[in-house]
């Protein structure tokens, strides 16, 4: 007899899709839709769960842009530090009133957003920022990221939640007999005198990437199994249960900290989706032109720029669907049709 999944997977969005979806969003968002397109756009929407799907994410993209649109930078960061604070409180609030039992259900059901909520440091999108802490060590968070610190008189530990951190150790004395680690879904990186950076989302079904620019790191899987000593130069990527075999560090791959977006010899797909890491809405690149090859050096300030700099040096357009929802299409090809 075979088993059947309790969750089935759930069906995927194709780029087509996802094209398709916004640009049904637009038309029904315009003055100009008609009752006929809503039919049509009815049909469309039954026609398979891809399509379903992809209009899903359209309107969280929507729902996720629309409520920061319209204010000034400076209020956003603002506003989104105190709904931070606030969230922090409200949650420990809740834990306080759960028995431990519930706390523990709690926490498994909303397990990210959580402990991003109650991180010590986080970003939003588009941010970054650094941190001194208190043993001489530099942190620099990346866009969307969020890590909690915890030093006591026995240890020194950072959590890193999403995103993308770069650790610098610091050389207090007073500190020596507290090893740095770093703890991520994936496993433990012990510092051993270096800079690194570590990225991953939180989630451990995926891999999170180690790179060391000086010094040395020793990488240990969640689940055991054999540590890496990786040095200078050198990245690998982490699994709960493995870590890859050591390979060479991606030059320029700590420029974000300098604000730059580096790209050598770099497949246009892997690009725009370091790109889309710093940018609000929906970026994306159509699969015919995601191995085309991209060189320079581009300032994350404004990516609005760099977009145009890829159009005006690239076989590629720069297709606005919604101020929101934007991908990187062939320079000649044809539209995107219902």
């Amino acid at each position: 007899m075979t088993a059947v999944s309790a969750h089935p997977e759930q069906p995927r969005a194709t780029f087509e899709h996802l094209q398709q979806a916004a640009t049904w969003f637009a038309l029904l968002q315009s003055e100009s839709a008609t009752a006929s397109d809503r039919l049509r756009w009815e049909a469309w929407l039954r026609k398979d769960g891809g399509a379903r799907a992809a209009w899903q994410q359209v309107e969280a993209v929507s729902r996720d842009f629309s409520s920061v649109r319209h204010l000034p930078a400076r209020q956003i960061l603002e506003d989104t530090r105190a709904t931070a604070t606030r969230r922090r409180r409200s949650a420990l609030r809740v834990l306080a009133l759960l028995p431990v039992a519930g706390v523990a259900g709690w926490l498994l059901e909303r397990e990210m957003p959580w402990r991003a909520w109650v991180a010590t440091y986080r970003t939003q999108t588009g941010e970054r920022r650094e941190i001194a802490l208190e043993d001489g060590s530099r942190l620099w968070l990346n866009t969307a990221s969020a890590v909690d610190v915890d030093f006591t008189t026995t240890h020194r530990r950072i959590l890193l939640h999403a995103g993308e951190v770069l650790v610098s150790t610091g050389h207090d004395p007073a500190w020596e007999d507290r090893p740095l680690v770093v703890e991520v879904a994936q496993g433990r990186l012990t510092a051993l005198g270096t800079r690194f950076t570590v990225q991953g989302d939180g989630n451990a079904a995926d891999a999170a990437l180690v790179t060391v620019f000086e010094g040395a790191v020793r990488v240990q899987p969640a689940r055991g199994g054999p540590s890496l000593t990786l040095r200078a130069n050198e990245q690998t990527r982490l699994f709960v249960d493995r870590v890859e075999a050591p390979a060479a560090a991606d030059a320029g791959s700590d420029s974000w900290t300098r604000g730059q977006l580096v790209a050598n010899d770099m497949r246009l797909g892997d690009f725009i989706d370091a790109l889309a890491r710093h940018r609000r809405g929906h970026l994306a690149c159509a699969p015919v032109v995601r191995d085309l090859r991209i060189v320079g050096s581009y300032p994350l300030a404004d990516t609005d720029r760099i977009l145009a700099a890829l159009q005006a040096t690239l076989p590629v357009r720069v297709n606005r669907v919604l101020p929101w929802w934007v991908t990187i299409e062939p320079a000649q090809g044809p539209d995107n049709r219902h």
